[in-house]
């Protein structure tokens, strides 16, 4: 060891005209980045699972929910009243489902928690008033103020996602903050402060704003004919805002079934690559998760095949395709994915873009 470390001083010595030269330690890698772990770890099938939120039935655990965390390997849950019976049964059934998941990544538990008319739990716990009334306030620290309640609720039933705040402009149903894009707009940011005061995921819903339907799209699909210029004027706006001024790693922006004729004549916005990858991601800088409407939904299944809808929302630029209620469809739906892909109609390296994000997200839990 002794000759080995004297030669090595001796060329050291000889070096550049017999000055000493320093050393350098060796750079060390980079620590693995957890996310990118975490995706190779990942078979096909787990990876689109996270791409696909689910209602189920029952209030515990049950074999259908067992079968459908095999089955599926869903990454997200939506809860609904017929799961709801209190606190604590709610917080047993979530935690009993996320630890039968096992799963690579955390659940997202979601609900629709708007306030008003659109609110879950009612018999559980107080709900917020509706979007229209705190607009009606004229104070945008009611929609913090609410938006925090709705956290702290949610989060003792072990919900992370709540869908919410409604960002449309003059929705007639109450679920708006008003009829003025401005106002709707800084509603809306006020809302989101109070999520991420709270550290809670929230959802500005239903790109790129459904203010403007005259048809409920849990019937049948509705064209908005405005040009490009006034929709930017009036319904981005709210969406646009938050995108710039949050973190978009700790929002959702859901996507609505209606066609807008100016943006895409022929599909409809969570089914319209002009919409989530032209619009959202590439002209607005989105680059959080976009989760669909319910793909169940009048407006989206009368239309279209059900088993190609994923394929399509995933083609179009979508990260999570949202399929409440029946069983069948969730599992038509997450086997179309599965076969475009192994079709090569849809590249892994498209389903790792979404995981991607989806991972992103969930690492803040």
């Amino acid at each position: 060891m002794k000759k080995f470390l004297a030669i090595i001083c001796a060329a050291l010595l000889m070096t550049g005209c017999g000055e000493v030269k320093e050393v350098q330690a060796d750079v060390l890698p980079p620590p693995p980045d957890p996310i990118e772990e975490t995706l190779k770890a990942m078979t096909l099938e787990e990876k689109v699972g996270q791409m696909i939120m689910i209602g189920v039935y029952g209030t515990s655990v049950n074999d259908d929910i067992f079968y459908l965390l095999n089955r599926i390997h869903f990454g997200g849950l939506i809860l609904f009243d017929r799961n709801l019976e209190s606190v604590a049964q709610t917080k047993k059934l979530v935690d009993d489902i996320s630890f039968a998941a096992n799963q690579k990544a955390p659940l997202f538990v979601a609900i629709d928690e708007e306030g008003g008319r659109v609110a879950r739990g009612r018999h559980m716990f107080e709900v917020a008033p509706s979007q229209e009334e705190i607009g009606l306030s004229g104070q945008p620290s009611n929609a913090t103020y609410w938006a925090r309640h709705n956290a702290k609720i949610l989060r003792s039933i072990g919900v992370n996602l709540n869908f919410a705040p409604v960002a449309d402009v003059g929705s007639k149903d109450t679920r708006s903050f008003g009829d003025n894009a401005q106002t709707v707009a800084n509603f809306v940011d006020a809302a989101a402060q109070g999520y991420e005061a709270e550290n809670f995921f929230y959802t500005l819903k239903h790109f790129p704003g459904i203010g403007k339907s005259k048809i409920d799209p849990h019937k049948a699909v509705s064209e908005i004919e405005d040009d490009k210029a006034t929709l930017a004027a009036e319904d981005f706006l709210p969406f646009a805002k938050i995108i710039r001024g949050h973190d978009n790693s700790k929002f959702m922006i859901m996507v609505g079934h209606l066609k807008y004729t100016a943006l895409d004549p022929a599909n409809s916005a969570s089914l319209s690559p002009a919409v989530m990858t032209g619009l959202l991601r590439n002209e607005m800088g989105y680059s959080g998760v976009v989760v669909t409407d319910d793909l169940e939904m009048g407006a989206i299944k009368n239309n279209v095949e059900l088993a190609s809808l994923g394929v399509k929302m995933i083609q179009a630029g979508g990260d999570i395709a949202l399929v409440c209620h029946n069983y069948d469809s969730q599992q038509i739906v997450y086997d179309g994915i599965i076969n475009a892909v192994k079709r090569g109609e849809i590249s892994m390296a498209r389903i790792d873009e979404s995981v991607r994000r989806i991972l992103k997200m969930k690492a803040h839990l």
